[in-house]
């Protein structure tokens, strides 16, 4: 009898402990989500423009009012996942959205035009402007796609906009030897058509498009990224990707990049491109819970592991090319060390954020607010 008591007793205790818990962690995600709609909102005062349609402002104060695809695709993307945190932001979505349909290419060809400079008092693109940019675009998809599951697409039809601008991302983005996001539509040429941004290789993404599409082209892309990836994480025992690499052939074959060959300094370096890496891992993991991502971004997170702060630009080999700390690079690896349960790591890189929103900082801003949403 007193067995069977303080058998009761003990049973007593775990489910109270289990309850216990189960609030703690409750509370704990029901304060993280808060916190990032907080930086949400930060980030929106500070960085979006126009009325009816809405834009990410990307020239941090300075000269001519200017915005870009990416920062489009970042913005489409963090007010949906904002909105899947409990914000009111529908409206503001549509806004967003309402721009990106004002700056395609054409009627006929969805893709977005790379950059628009204010002129006049009107947002406007010239020239090489009109040209997209892939990262972009496929963000907007994607955060097309998540708009379409949160809301639905009775009033605005977020699934006929996210299966057109597929289908254009699929003729004009994807090589089609290696299978692998070209940079943009402009990338005609074979030797172009190489160049490869290793933060485009959104495995989870293109997963995502091939349920979402029902087209098995995108699973072939899912599976030449992840070869992609496989590849690039075994190149260094850093495991840091670099901002650019050549890529050819249906094998995947992969060719370094020199400084100033594509972009600048960094290009074959672990830089202002690639520090989104940690973040496209994670997001991937998140998404599809697959063993080569998890053993790349798992590498990658080891080296970081080591350092007493994650400072801006590496070496693929692992030396600091500067001593100061960005959140450009600093909050993905926070997010990816969340996202893997690095505990210490994540506790690390946390306390290298800004507790409040850089105000003229464009591109690291909205990098902490759209990994603080993911």
């Amino acid at each position: 009898m007193k067995l069977k008591k303080i058998g009761l007793s003990i049973l007593s205790m775990a489910i109270a402990v289990g309850v216990f818990a189960g609030c703690s962690s409750t509370k704990l995600h029901k304060a993280e989500a808060s916190q990032s709609v907080t930086l949400y909102n930060q980030w929106k005062k500070a960085y979006v423009g126009g009325k009816t349609q809405k834009y990410v402002k990307s020239n941090n104060g300075q000269g001519a009012t200017k915005a870009v695809s990416e920062g489009q695709g970042y913005g489409m993307l963090a007010t949906v996942l904002a909105a899947k945190k409990g914000a009111n932001t529908h409206t503001t979505f549509n806004q967003f959205y309402r721009y990106y349909r004002a700056h395609r290419i054409s009627s006929s060809n969805p893709l977005m035009e790379w950059e628009q400079t204010k002129r006049s008092g009107k947002m406007t693109s010239t020239g090489s402007e009109k040209n997209s940019a892939t990262d972009g675009d496929l963000d907007i998809a994607y955060s097309l796609i998540l708009a379409d599951k949160k809301w639905g697409s009775k009033t605005t039809n977020y699934k006929a906009a996210a299966k057109n601008i597929l289908k254009a991302i699929k003729k004009n983005e994807i090589n089609k030897t290696t299978y692998l996001p070209k940079m943009g539509n402009w990338a005609t040429r074979s030797y172009d058509q190489s160049k490869l941004r290793t933060s485009d290789l959104t495995t989870g993404y293109f997963k995502t498009f091939a349920t979402y599409t029902k087209d098995s082209f995108w699973t072939k892309v899912a599976s030449h990224s992840q070869t992609a990836v496989k590849k690039l994480s075994a190149r260094h025992k850093t495991g840091l990707f670099p901002d650019f690499i050549k890529a050819t052939g249906s094998s995947i074959k992969l060719a370094a990049v020199s400084a100033y060959q594509i972009e600048g300094a960094s290009d074959d370096q672990y830089g202002y491109n690639a520090c989104r890496v940690p973040w496209r891992l994670a997001q991937t993991y998140k998404i599809k819970k697959d063993s080569t991502t998890k053993k790349a971004l798992k590498k990658q997170l080891t080296f970081f592991n080591k350092r007493s702060k994650v400072t801006a630009v590496y070496t693929l080999g692992g030396k600091a090319v500067n001593s100061y700390v960005n959140t450009a690079f600093t909050a993905p690896v926070n997010f990816a060390a969340k996202t893997l349960k690095q505990k210490s790591l994540q506790t690390k890189t946390t306390k290298q954020l800004p507790k409040s929103i850089e105000k003229k900082n464009y591109f690291s801003a909205t990098l902490e607010v759209v990994t603080a949403l993911s």
